[in-house]
């Protein structure tokens, strides 16, 4: 099993608390996921960022296509990080690690996410041919959705 790697950072001009508040709603996965992806989270609000299972149904094989996603928060520490990781979906593996970080100038926020495919060499394909150019097209989307809402780069 091959673990890939996607990082990124981006430096947002708001407060650490701001930033914690923000992306501690799972609701605001929503607006920082392209709209063809058909993201919708299906698991009640929490009011808080804590431990806990939360789920969603992308849209990741193709149109109208729909895969169930589980994932687990598996540890919160307020206002530092938090890490999600797949119980059930699309990946053989995902663990996705969040970590904000202080700056005089705002918060440098760091996404890094382990993932691995199923299905041995199909996976590596599939990977090849449109896995990573999707993952890195979302996590695009994301930077430039939040240089949108909290203004650009720092």
């Amino acid at each position: 099993m091959r673990i890939h790697r996607l990082e990124q950072r981006q430096r947002l001009p708001i407060s650490l608390e701001a930033a914690w508040d923000y992306f501690s709603s799972p609701a605001k996965l929503n607006e920082i996921t392209p709209p063809d992806f058909g993201f919708r989270i299906t698991s009640p609000p929490e009011p808080a960022m804590r431990p806990r299972f939360a789920s969603g149904r992308p849209k990741l094989v193709a149109p109208l296509i729909w895969v169930s996603w589980v994932t687990e928060i598996k540890c919160v520490v307020e206002r530092r990080t938090f890490i999600d990781e797949q119980r059930f979906g699309p990946y053989k593996f995902w663990h996705h690690c969040h970590t904000f970080e202080e700056t005089e100038e705002g918060v440098i926020m760091t996404d890094v996410v382990h993932y691995a495919l199923p299905f041995g060499w199909l996976g590596s394909l599939a990977h090849f041919l449109f896995v990573r150019s999707k993952l890195k097209r979302i996590f695009g989307f994301r930077r430039k959705k939040l240089e949108e809402q909290f203004g650009n780069r720092v």
